[in-house]
């Protein structure tokens, strides 16, 4: 991979890094590395849903890296992923109050992640659709 395609890709390779490990914690066990403990069918379906979400923008990112034609879609799709998690939890920053450590962080990585990809669409305009 030349210096251009990596920074092309990185955003999308740390994304799949911390995102598939992530939602099988959310899919399976939660409780693992949150304080959240699912008690009824319908919070256990509703966290194997954002599982499932997960790793269908994991399957999409992981297209991008490996073929050229995906690329596009890939990294605007990581933009709307990490932004919209990231502008999320300001929201819930502000109305609900401070989290724990663990999603401060990831706030803050989302929200670097969301910008990066950003940045990448703007800088390299010929990266195909």
């Amino acid at each position: 991979m030349n210096k251009e395609n990596f920074i092309k890709k990185v955003h999308l390779i740390i994304s799949l890094i911390i995102v598939i490990p992530m939602s099988l914690i959310y899919g399976f066990k939660p409780s693992f590395q949150f304080d959240i403990h699912l008690n009824t069918t319908d919070e256990l379906t509703f966290f194997k849903a954002m599982m499932g979400l997960y790793l269908g923008f994991s399957l999409l990112w992981i297209l991008g890296l490996l073929k050229k034609n995906y690329l596009f879609a890939a990294i605007v799709s990581n933009v709307v992923f990490m932004l919209g998690l990231g502008v999320g939890r300001l929201i819930s920053f502000i109305i609900d109050g401070e989290p724990s450590f663990i999603f401060i962080f990831g706030t803050f990585g989302e929200l670097f992640l969301g910008c990066y990809g950003l940045w990448v669409l703007k800088k390299f305009k010929h990266i195909s659709i």
